[in-house]
């Protein structure tokens, strides 16, 4: 599988498929290009999909930045996924990785051709009055006060606990726990800028100026704030349609590929 020096870092990727449609998928935290497998199968004769591993993901080099920058990852990630995009593509992302694809497609419109967001976790679209966006923040204050401390081990069971599959945490291979607990100074930084937004996507005229056709999706048993996030990003996209997978936790396109893949189909007609 090929690597390449991207943005300073030694990065995997790997294609899905061999249409004529080129696509980026981008993954979510803690998570791999091998996790878009089942979403991305049934379109193998009308995409050419482009999946990478993050550095410190997957099979990619680990990330050399510094977790105190606000947004270092966010911005090494969003610079990493354009620099595969030669012609407008099909983007797709999850969880953080939508993030990033909504951070392409506020920056570069035009090299948009869809856009599919799941689960995006863009937490500074939701007005700071919400009620659940306060229950996540104090989450977070929880979180940065355990970082703070250098309690990396319970920093990361909690992140995997509200954002993972739903495995139990001593399920895990020693192995796993260890790579997750030397994540989270990484985890930290992703975390603050959903919060914090240093690269201001959700500023004001931004996500209304995407003139892609756009799928939002959530499950219907992902924290409550997901909803949320999509109606509020949904609300500024001109050509926007929200769907929520039943059964479905925030992992979805891992536990629900063929749904996940429903839905994605369902954007492509329409581009």
């Amino acid at each position: 599988m090929p690597r390449d020096l991207r943005q300073g870092a030694e990065i995997f990727w790997q294609s899905f498929g061999h249409g004529a449609r080129p696509a980026i998928a981008i993954h979510c935290t803690l998570g791999s290009s091998n996790l878009w497998a089942g979403a991305l199968e049934p379109f193998a004769g009308e995409l050419s999909t482009i999946a990478f591993d993050q550095p410190s993901h997957g099979q990619s080099a680990p990330w050399r930045g510094d977790p105190a920058e606000p947004g270092a990852f966010q911005t090494q990630v969003t610079r990493i996924a354009a620099s595969f995009i030669e012609r407008p593509v099909d983007l797709i992302g999850h969880s953080f990785g939508a993030s990033v694809a909504l951070r392409i497609a506020v920056g570069a419109p035009e090299a948009v051709r869809s856009l599919t967001l799941i689960e995006p976790v863009l937490f500074a679209a939701l007005p700071e009055s919400d009620p659940d966006w306060q229950a996540l923040r104090a989450k977070q204050d929880h979180f940065e006060a355990l970082m703070a401390e250098g309690d990396c081990e319970p920093a990361a069971h909690g992140f995997m606990r509200d954002w993972g599959t739903g495995q139990p945490w001593e399920s895990y291979s020693e192995a796993h726990r260890e790579r997750f607990i030397a994540s989270m100074p990484m985890v930290e930084n992703i975390s603050r800028a959903n919060f914090e937004d240093p690269a201001g996507i959700a500023r004001a005229g931004g996500i209304e100026g995407i003139d892609a056709p756009a799928m939002i999706i959530h499950g219907d048993r992902s924290p409550p704030t997901m909803p949320k996030v999509a109606e509020a990003i949904a609300a500024r996209l001109p050509d926007v349609g929200v769907a929520c997978i039943q059964g479905a936790g925030h992992m979805l396109p891992v536990t629900h590929p063929a749904q996940c893949a429903d839905l994605i189909a369902a954007n492509l007609e329409r581009s």
